[in-house]
């Protein structure tokens, strides 16, 4: 930072806006009322078949969620990383908005740079310390 605040670097601030985007109730407050089916097979052969066939399917429908499930996962994995990106470019867009005071200027340019980032990792050490408290 030191060097990009005393070469008076500044970020372009190129993430598309999303104009479109309209706030709502996305998925609304309906619930299902329809009564759970029982699964009494009963005794003999046909029970067996018939067991046999719902462990198969029970099966398929746990790998199948399995498989949402991990879309779920890698889905807000990428969500996690999209907002951690934003929240350190919008901080080094704010550190580099002072590059024009700082440029060709070492002490003031090491002083900012040692100032944002004593800021910026403190608040990163003080939330790991108050979830350590609270635990």
């Amino acid at each position: 930072m030191t060097y990009g605040l005393y070469n008076g670097i500044g970020l372009i601030d190129n993430f598309p806006k999303f104009r479109e985007f309209k706030r709502g109730d996305i998925i609304g407050n309906t619930q299902p009322t329809f009564d759970t089916p029982s699964i009494d097979v009963g005794d003999g052969i046909g029970g067996l078949i018939l067991s046999i066939l719902l462990w198969i399917g029970m099966t398929i429908l746990i790998i199948i969620l399995l498989i949402v499930l991990e879309a779920v996962f890698w889905f807000s994995l990428f969500i996690i990383l999209a907002m951690l990106y934003w929240i350190f470019f919008r901080a080094l867009k704010f550190v580099f908005n002072k590059s024009k005071d700082t440029k060709g200027d070492i002490g003031i340019s090491a002083i900012y740079s040692l100032t944002y980032t004593l800021l910026y990792v403190g608040w990163i050490f003080g939330i790991v310390y108050l979830t350590e408290i609270m635990k």
